[in-house]
């Protein structure tokens, strides 16, 4: 069922009824009708990067058996966030793809195309490597090494500039930015990169970045909202006294957070509610889950290793269809129960296919595509901390 892809439409559970039933309307109310909501009060949103590549290598999506494009099928079911990732010159993937790159602005370009196409908002997550960027790694781009901080604070502020402008012509605009992607220990490393209750280089590059976009903005209709990235809870408090308190970044918008349980140790619902409550009381400023995800099954559907496997499970979520949906649901809940505002999930399109992955990132994803889009699930009644 899963080869090639499918992405299910969300099962809202039908019922059986007797005869007398079905005649009488009192017996058998109709279900509550879907809401869907505007990006500004609650972004329910998806990292979508990987949709070009597999598509590009034979990756088919379906809704209901029926062949669509991605992006319908998600804006369809409620999505309203399309999340994608740019890379400053990613040369690295022409060995592996027959000389073509992704996650080149140009491949940035087309993602956000559709995504606006479908309707839908779009974060940009500028990583300001060639590669991957991570706790673990925030290489410098080859173009920008061995550059001293004075330098490079400009090269990161016209490169921001020049990708936003670029956009502009398009008419492609992202409703928000990231500057920087998981940047625990700073960026571009060695210059940018943290070292114990150090912050300072680091928070200069990101005041660089963050004054592109300000800058940009007062020419642009499109004003986007910036985001600060850092993976998982337990290490937020930490980043943002060293950021905002220690280092002075103040003038961005929203709080960004990594949360996989499987890296967690703040898993408890009440404790992540906790937790996203403080860290909004405290800086004053949105917090939203920029990634996260759950597993629906431990199988392998290729000869690639799990990423996830049953000792991610968090206790009452079992590793199936319906603990995937019941622990997104819930999550989703804490989120909002904090005054958070919005959760995105990390590349649940990203299906097995031809395409190939370096740097051992590659990891089989039929098991953590979301099956089920929980956001469905939250009717009216549901949001009510959102007044909505």
């Amino acid at each position: 069922m899963f080869k090639g892809l499918l992405l299910s439409c969300l099962l809202i559970g039908g019922f059986c009824c007797s005869c007398s039933k079905k005649n009488n309307p009192a017996a058998n109310p109709a279900p509550p009708a879907k809401v869907f909501y505007n990006y500004n009060t609650f972004v329910m949103g998806s990292d979508l990067s990987y949709v070009n590549e597999v598509q590009d290598y034979g990756g088919v999506y379906k809704d209901s058996g029926v062949v669509k494009d991605p992006f319908v099928i998600f804006k369809n079911h409620g999505n309203n966030t399309v999340r994608v990732r740019l890379w400053h010159n990613p040369d690295w993937m022409k060995a592996l793809n027959g000389g073509k790159m992704y996650s080149d602005l140009y491949d940035v370009e087309k993602t956000i195309q559709r995504a606006k196409a479908a309707g839908m908002a779009v974060n940009l997550d500028i990583h300001y490597s060639d590669t991957w960027a991570d706790p673990d790694h925030q290489s410098i781009p080859a173009a920008w090494a061995g550059l001293s901080l004075s330098v490079l604070k400009d090269s990161v502020y016209n490169y921001t500039m020049a990708v936003l402008n670029y956009l502009k012509t398009k008419n492609l605009v992202p409703e928000m930015i990231q500057v920087g992607n998981e940047t625990n220990s700073g960026m571009l490393w060695p210059v940018g990169k943290t070292s114990g209750s150090d912050f300072t280089a680091f928070c200069t590059l990101l005041k660089s970045g963050i004054k592109a976009v300000r800058d940009f903005s007062t020419t642009s209709t499109i004003k986007p909202q910036i985001i600060l990235h850092v993976a998982q809870l337990q290490n937020a408090a930490f980043w943002c006294s060293k950021v905002i308190t220690n280092g002075g970044v103040t003038d961005f918008d929203i709080i960004g957070l990594s949360h996989y349980s499987k890296w967690g140790t703040i898993n408890a619902m009440a404790d992540i509610t906790a937790n996203i409550k403080s860290l909004k009381t405290t800086y004053g400023k949105k917090v939203m889950l920029v990634e996260t995800g759950y597993a629906f099954t431990t199988a392998g559907a290729d000869s690639y290793n799990n990423l996830i496997d049953a000792s991610s499970m968090v206790a009452g979520y079992p590793i199936t269809q319906e603990g995937q949906l019941a622990y997104m649901k819930e999550l989703t809940q804490a989120v909002i129960n904090g005054g958070g505002s919005g959760v995105m999930y990390w590349e649940p399109a990203w299906i097995t296919s031809s395409l190939k992955i370096s740097l051992g990132y590659r990891q089989q994803l039929g098991k953590y595509v979301l099956i089920r889009f929980w956001w469905q699930y939250f009717t009216g009644n549901r949001l009510y901390d959102l007044g909505v």
